[in-house]
């Protein structure tokens, strides 16, 4: 765990940082901010509740986020997300910073899990999410918010976006 990560998305010596940051908290049955998938390349703990990850760029990662109160759930809502490079266009997304390439953004807990299901049929085929076409998580998104099912992630799907990556410049 490196503790230097900064908080600002600045380094120490003030050079800004080519890290997308994510603020992650839990706290049992109120607020649960959590990664479902991605590959985490720093992490720093706040408190006890409370935690930094960070991503690099190109990387691909789903922010689940949730909260209640004493009269139930007032939040669910699932972001997949593409760290930017620096320099690079952005959106703003709460508690991520700089912010990043929106793939998938979904609220509203139906929608949320049937994202979930997509996100374990990707893991079923023996794929890491955050290796999947990023045009498979728009397609998602666009499905689940018109509440069409989406078509599932295939192993030749997979690889012809595998043979895209190597002769895109």
């Amino acid at each position: 765990m490196n503790s230097d990560i900064p908080v600002t998305g600045r380094t120490a010596e003030g050079a800004i940082s080519s890290l997308t940051h994510v603020e992650l908290t839990f706290i049992p049955k109120r607020v649960e901010f959590w990664i479902r998938f991605g590959r985490i390349a720093e992490e720093k703990t706040l408190d006890r509740r409370r935690r930094i990850v960070s991503f690099t760029s190109n990387s691909i990662f789903a922010l689940v986020r949730w909260a209640a109160n004493e009269h139930g759930t007032i939040i669910s809502r699932i972001d997949i997300l593409r760290a930017v490079s620096q320099g690079e266009a952005f959106s703003t997304v709460p508690f991520v910073r700089p912010g990043g390439d929106i793939l998938l953004r979904l609220n509203s807990w139906p929608r949320v899990e049937r994202a979930l299901r997509a996100i374990d049929t990707v893991e079923a085929i023996g794929i890491d999410p955050a290796d999947a076409a990023p045009d498979y998580w728009r397609h998602v998104h666009n499905r689940l918010t018109v509440g069409s099912a989406p078509r599932p992630y295939t192993r030749q799907r997979h690889d012809a976006w595998l043979l895209r990556q190597k002769v895109m410049p």
